[in-house]
């Protein structure tokens, strides 16, 4: 992937873990927070990714 596409892949990740993470709290659901927390954790490190590619310039 690209630097920009894996930015907004992170983005959309990161906000739908977080997302998920919070109704799981909310509603008892301990391992749909937890899946949501993995899933942000993925795209905090798909957003990283995509910076890192734009410094190198690929």
């Amino acid at each position: 992937m690209g630097s920009i596409t894996d930015k907004v892949a992170g983005a959309t990740n990161s906000a739908i873990g977080k997302t998920k993470e919070a109704i799981g709290k909310q509603t008892g659901d301990a391992e749909l927070a937890a899946k949501g927390a993995a899933q942000d954790a993925k795209g905090k490190v798909q957003t990283a990714a995509g910076k890192v590619k734009e410094a190198v310039g690929k």
